[in-house]
């Protein structure tokens, strides 16, 4: 995500089978949602036990900082991951420090399926989730991270299930157990309210739903998706999405990854089926509608590149979307082949003050794409970093952010160096200036004060400078190795701060630990190696 400051704004800018609401028909081409077989399972819950009884806890992935248990949880005999032991709840949360209930535990997703039945801008339309999974847990009961909207009906593998509503938790009680490792599918059906949206005091201001005035773009970051769609709603937590979205005659509609189908249904309203064709976190879903123009062209390799521009504005933004390719492969360059098998640029035909990386279609406000080439091109190359660095290489936790976020920032400002935008030396040097006040304000880069403080400026410029930090401590050869060994050893994989330390160590041939520590955690900002004058 680029963030802008109006106060700062050069400096800091920053299956078949399956079917939708009304009768909306199965998707060809994708396997059908597994029933009760084994499947690969990924310990999302653990167990802890407490004076001879054993309380649920949700997990971190490595087994970072359990949550507390949900008061009433049920108590065992045997933790709940062994063969053999009692149904119990999963957890309501995967247990990450900043926000606890993000994200659920006792089971893995393996596939979401869409299905929106679009009307107008505005306006209310039906909805449907169907979520294929599998236990990790003998489950007598699990959460979904589902807030407001208009919940109709749940069912568990077709039959009707218990549910209740306890805050952005919803939680489903199955007619009867599902045993550890079985596969079971959860279909949820709801209205859904394109208005309903939240507001965070950091740089992302107003996130959920965002309308337009012909339709309506998506905002999830950081766990509004629930807003959207019932979901485990943590970054961590990634599976691929079916879309199958409906719309009016005229009106249009994109989705991350791959457009399967454009099908013309009777009643003269079009479905539109999108496979996200890669996991992807819920806060890095997209769905786009509106009176859209798709612009084409390739970028390196070959790679297809498609925009999807509001009408009257594809002549407006055409100049700067168009430097996509060239964007793309100066990253290649530094980073290595582009992760994903598309990419694209959403154009936001909204106030928005913030763009956003969702996977494989970067969403910009139109302003970003109208003004200054050096800040557009400056937006448009942090939101395709992230592509890299967020989304292919998802963060463990929430405090990993600085790991996105920095990155982004740092070949945003290594690009427009190059691109005639001020030097990134004195960029970081500006920041440095100011680091020792972010920290006090919001926390160190890699240990954030409150949930609040996470998209706060140490998390973009602040972050860029640890990176810088490390450069000048390394040098530019070994620094290039290890972010080209970053994003290829946890491509398409979960990572976080202690991975990039240790890597960065095996790469540059030494311990960078005590260097990077206090950086990443440290109360004051470390002397910059090679400016002893700053």
């Amino acid at each position: 995500m680029e963030i802008h400051d109006p106060r700062q704004p050069s400096q800091f800018r920053g299956l078949r089978g399956l079917r939708g609401p009304r009768g909306l028909p199965g998707l060809r081409g994708l396997p059908r949602p597994r029933t009760r077989r084994t499947a690969l399972l990924l310990t999302l819950t653990g167990a802890v036990g407490i004076g001879g009884a054993v309380v649920l806890v949700g997990a971190l992935p490595h087994g970072d900082h359990p949550s507390p248990a949900r008061p009433g949880t049920l108590a065992t005999t045997a933790p709940a991951g062994s063969p053999g032991a009692a149904p119990s709840p999963g957890a309501p949360g995967i247990g990450d420090p900043l926000l606890p209930l993000d994200g659920n535990g006792g089971y893995t997703v393996s596939r979401y399926t869409l299905a929106f039945d679009w009307r107008a801008p505005r306006t209310r339309f039906d909805a449907s989730t169907t979520i294929s999974a599998s236990a990790t847990q003998a489950l007598s009961r699990f959460d979904l991270d589902f807030a407001g909207n208009t919940l109709h009906s749940v069912t568990v593998d077709d039959v009707p299930a218990t549910t209740t509503r306890d805050g952005d938790e919803l939680v489903v009680t199955p007619a009867k157990p599902i045993p550890q490792g079985g596969a079971f599918t959860v279909r949820v059906t709801y209205t859904a309210d394109p208005t309903q949206r939240r507001h965070r005091g950091d740089a992302i201001g107003d996130y959920g739903w965002v309308p337009t005035p012909d339709g309506t773009v998506l905002y999830p970051q950081p766990d509004g998706a629930k807003m959207i769609f019932p979901t485990n709603d943590h970054p961590s937590l990634r599976a691929p999405v079916t879309f199958l979205i409906t719309t009016p005659p005229g009106v249009s509609a994109v989705a991350n990854g791959r457009l399967v189908e454009r099908a013309p249904r009777p009643d003269g309203r079009v479905l539109w089926t999108y496979d996200s064709e890669q996991p992807v976190a819920a806060q890095l879903v997209q769905m786009a509608i509106g009176k859209f123009t798709f612009v084409e062209s390739t970028g390196p390799h070959g790679l297809p590149v498609r925009d999807a521009v509001p009408g009257d504005l594809v002549n407006g933004t055409k100049a700067y979307r168009s430097l996509t390719p060239e964007h793309l492969a100066w990253l290649e360059q530094r980073l290595g082949p582009y992760p994903f098998r598309r990419y694209g640029v959403l154009v936001g035909d909204t106030d928005l003050p913030v763009a956003l990386e969702s996977q494989s279609l970067s969403l910009v406000p139109k302003g970003d794409l109208q003004g200054d080439r050096v800040d557009a091109e400056r937006d448009l190359v942090h939101e395709l970093t992230h592509q890299w660095t967020g989304d292919s290489v998802a963060i463990r936790r929430w405090s990993d952010l600085w790991l996105s976020e920095g990155h982004a920032r740092f070949y945003e400002r290594l690009y427009s160096e190059a691109h005639g935008g001020d030097s990134i030396e004195s960029a970081m040097r500006a920041a440095y200036e100011q680091h020792d006040q972010w920290r006090h304000d919001e926390g160190a880069p890699a240990e954030p004060r409150t949930e609040a403080a996470l998209f706060k400026q140490v998390r973009y410029d602040g972050s860029a400078l640890v990176l810088y930090a490390l450069r000048e401590k390394v040098g530019e050869g070994t620094f290039e190795k290890i972010e080209r060994s970053w994003v290829t050893k946890y491509q398409g994989r979960v990572a976080g701060t202690q991975d990039f330390v240790a890597l960065a160590s095996e790469a540059a041939g030494e311990d960078l630990k005590p260097f990077l520590t206090p950086w990443l955690y440290g109360d004051r900002t470390p002397p910059m190696p090679g400016h002893p004058d700053w």
